[in-house]
């Protein structure tokens, strides 16, 4: 740009100040939305990548294919012992496997038990994985079975300033031991599923709790290989079928393979494709946010071009003098273009600006940790710079440069793109507030599932309840767990006391098994099968759909004695259960035995207790009874009166009987919470999305008003003097700039429609698509539409018929 197109382009921002501003005002906006969720879209892509020589690992995962199982899918977990037969077939093979994680196990200080982000992995892990250290050879240190590695914050949490190196401490996993600190790594980054602060030796022989380290089918720690290249991984991939037939034929069968199965998966794609509805939910929110902040910028790229096509008239006797004075097409595009971009880059700079300002806000919003890589977002904001503004600018540029100089300078008014321009710019608004629309639609469906997401019936009442998910520690004893449960039960306010192996959350989780079935065989249904304990019905309260619940004065209903169970026992199970096994009705399941060479026989129907993810389907399940209570069991205490006492006493309890265990329990609506963190936090970054959309959007229609009011002054004023009232102005007024924004609808209900109805396929449990969600959006955007251009309208109105005459 020369001298003259710099003072041009002052001049301009100038002369028009209000314009300028909503024009750069509304693409900073678009442009700060856009950057926010493209930091978002980001950090979910960027998982693992910060692990040098990332491309080369890889996760095994475990694919179950079983007829009718509840369970089938991509596990990203294997058998513990898989690691070590893999070695013994494919020699030199490199791989490492992680056991625990986050809260997998404890820390004992002055005889209190605190969770920690314990890991057992193999010293091959390093290899793998090149920790950054701060003190230590973290390969070296695992040569000895008591060493112990810790984070950098870990350090500072357990020894303050004092030199860790050197110092023991009691780590809990399978029971507690004593280690020896050998080094310190960095704290890992939080762009990271290696959620560990404490790294010890895996054990060389399987720990007396894992009864199932080398059975086919369990999947009870993370395994990892490296390659050199793609193709080795995919060759490898291909000879796991057969590794599978032969190592797997005694837990699963013959043609093992057809059943279960192994695969490899990049690590940098593991965050956003492990196991089920929880990962394509996780994938769908990151892709649907980055939509969101594009077609935002796309909205302020609009706003921008029909302010600018707007404005172009106002500039067409200073296009027709600079042809005049010899300026060719070519050049005046080239000037407009160079305006465009400029101010495209003051736009970037202040919507820079803004995300610094917001990013706190948007973080605290959305349980975030999101920052700004300047070394990313700088070249980012140059390239859209220069794209926006060749995209923005090119046909306000065109326009501009078309203006016939004869025709400008013999004409009483500055051209203003004739009908064809005034249907660009309804177009554009059209296109806008379609985006604007589907936007407010799709976050009131999102906000309305939500809401009875939260107030669904679980089959359960959550109020009132506590569940205690330490009691199912494996360290905790026989007796201390009895203990427990008897203390628990005499505590002031509470109401009854259950344990079982499942609890609101998805703790737990029970097992799968075949029940055998009349003329089903080969293909039996699966059933989760759950074990509880005496309180268990009495504490949750189910709707008992037929038959009775356990109780202990029925011999057959106890499943204590596993042995017995070829004897049969007594079960009941779910409404889910009586559709899957073949009854037509709960009364119809009554009496009736199941299971072939392990006879089941029906006792109770109970509704659903929907104790998992909104997203998975509960499933056909039945429950087992154990008079003592079951194995690693999850407590769950009702009372009356305030939560927090309760817990407090709940503690205090633990502490007094089992100090050596950490303490883990929280109220039922706390632990189903989690549940729907990842939906809520993306309702929050699509409502602030929405609501700067929208607001882009009136910024544009409003100048679009102003210039369009402006220009038919003298129109308005005509028609005062002939009869028309100031009511009338203001109706025609608002209906011409309604008219384009009623036709949004036509562009966003189709939209919205498909967005939300993809959304919720996701959700077992989900609210019906009514058509008020979207007429709710549309009046909404109606009623800002009015507000947005009534005070142009109202003032054009009032304007003196004489004055709107003389007006030019």
């Amino acid at each position: 740009m020369n001298r003259y197109a710099w003072l041009a382009l002052y001049r301009s921002l100038t002369r028009h100040k209000l314009y300028a501003a909503l024009n750069i005002g509304g693409l900073a906006v678009g442009i700060a939305v856009f950057l926010v969720l493209a930091l978002y879209v980001r950090f979910e892509t960027s998982f693992e990548t910060w692990l040098p020589r990332h491309d080369e690992l890889y996760q095994v995962q475990t694919d179950l294919q079983m007829p009718g199982s509840p369970f089938n899918g991509a596990y990203p977990f294997t058998m513990s012992g898989l690691l070590e037969q893999m070695r013994e077939d494919f020699p030199g093979i490199a791989g490492a496997r992680l056991r625990g994680g986050e809260n997998g196990g404890s820390v004992v200080r002055d005889g209190l038990a605190a969770s920690e982000d314990v890991a057992q992995v193999d010293p091959s892990f390093f290899d793998l994985f090149a920790l950054p250290m701060v003190r230590g050879d973290a390969r070296r240190a695992f040569a000895d079975p008591a060493a112990a590695l810790i984070s950098r914050s870990a350090a500072r949490k357990y020894f303050g300033g004092a030199d860790p190196v050197g110092q023991t401490m009691t780590i809990a996993v399978d029971a507690p031991a004593s280690y020896r600190i050998a080094g310190i790594f960095e704290d890992l980054p939080e762009n990271t599923d290696l959620r560990f602060s404490v790294l010890i030796p895996m054990p060389t022989t399987p720990p007396p709790t894992q009864w199932m380290w080398h059975r086919w089918g369990s999947a009870s720690l993370k395994t990892w290989l490296r390659f050199d290249t793609p193709a080795d991984a995919r060759r490898f991939e291909q000879t796991l079928p057969a590794f599978v037939d032969r190592r797997a034929t005694k837990d699963v069968g013959p043609n093992a393979s057809k059943f279960l199965n192994l695969s490899l998966l990049p690590i940098a794609r593991a965050h956003l494709e492990p196991l089920g509805a929880e990962a394509a939910s996780r994938k769908l929110t990151v892709a649907t946010l980055g939509l969101v902040g594009l077609l935002t910028l796309l909205i302020a790229i609009v706003n921008y071009v029909n302010l600018a096509t707007a404005r172009a008239g106002l500039r067409g006797r200073e296009v027709a003098m600079r042809k005049v004075l010899g300026a060719d097409r070519g050049a005046l595009i080239r000037q407009f273009l160079g305006e465009a971009i400029v101010t495209v880059a003051l736009a970037a700079l202040l919507g820079l600006i803004l995300v610094e300002l917001s990013l706190p806000w948007v973080n605290a919003a959305g349980g975030l940790s999101l920052s700004i890589p300047y070394g990313w977002a700088v070249p980012v904001l140059l390239a859209l710079t220069l794209l926006i503004g060749l995209a923005a600018g090119f046909y306000p540029a065109l326009l501009l440069s078309r203006f016939p100089a004869a025709a400008v300078l013999a004409s009483a008014r500055a051209p203003g793109g004739g009908r064809a321009g005034a249907r660009l710019r309804e177009v554009l608004v059209v296109l806008q507030f379609g985006l604007v629309i589907a936007f407010i639609a799709s976050t009131i469906v999102i906000a309305a599932q939500m809401r009875h997401l939260r107030q669904a019936d679980l089959g359960f009442r959550r109020e009132g309840l506590i569940t205690v998910p330490s009691l199912a520690d494996i360290t905790l004893g026989w007796g201390q767990a009895r203990e427990l449960i008897a203390a628990f039960r005499t505590l002031p306010g509470v109401v009854s006391v259950g344990a079982a192996d499942v609890a609101p959350g998805g703790a737990g989780g029970g097992n799968i098994d075949v029940v055998e079935m009349p003329g089903q065989s080969p293909n039996a249904p699966m059933l989760r099968m759950f074990s509880v304990g005496p309180d268990f019905f009495r504490t949750y309260g189910p709707r008992l759909l037929a038959g009775r619940l356990f109780d202990d004065a029925h011999g057959a209903d106890d499943s204590s004695d596993w042995r017995k169970w070829d004897q049969g026992r007594n079960i009941v199970i779910n409404r889910g259960a009586v559709t899957t096994l073949g009854f037509r009705s709960p009364a119809d399941a009554i009496g009736k035995t199941v299971g072939g060479p392990r006879p089941r026989t029906i006792i109770g129907v109970i509704d659903e207790l929907r104790f998992f993810s909104p997203r998975t389907p509960e499933g056909a399940a039945y429950y087992i009874y154990i008079r003592d209570h079951p194995a690693q069991p999850i407590a769950a205490i009702r009372f009356t009166g305030d939560p927090q006492p309760m817990l407090e006493a709940v503690q205090t309890t633990w502490r007094r009987i089992a100090p050596q265990v950490p303490f883990k329990a929280d109220t039922a609506d706390r632990q189903l919470a989690d549940f729907y963190e990842a939906d809520e936090r993306a309702l929050h970054l699509l409502a602030v999305g929405a609501g700067l959309a929208v607001l882009v959007g009136c910024v544009g229609l409003w100048g679009l008003a102003s210039f369009n009011t402006a220009r038919r002054v003298k129109e308005i004023g005509i028609r005062k003097t002939l009869g028309a009232s100031s009511a009338d102005i203001v109706r025609l007024l608002i209906g011409q700039f309604l008219r384009p924004v009623l036709l949004a609808n036509l562009l966003a209900w189709p939209l919205a429609y498909f967005a939300a109805r993809t959304w919720l396929a996701g959700f077992n449990d989900r609210i019906p698509l009514s058509p008020l969600f979207f007429g709710a959006a549309s009046l909404i955007a109606l009623s800002i539409a009015v507000l947005t251009v009534l005070g142009q309208s109202l003032r054009a109105s009032r304007a003196a018929p004489g004055w709107a005459l003389r007006h030019e």
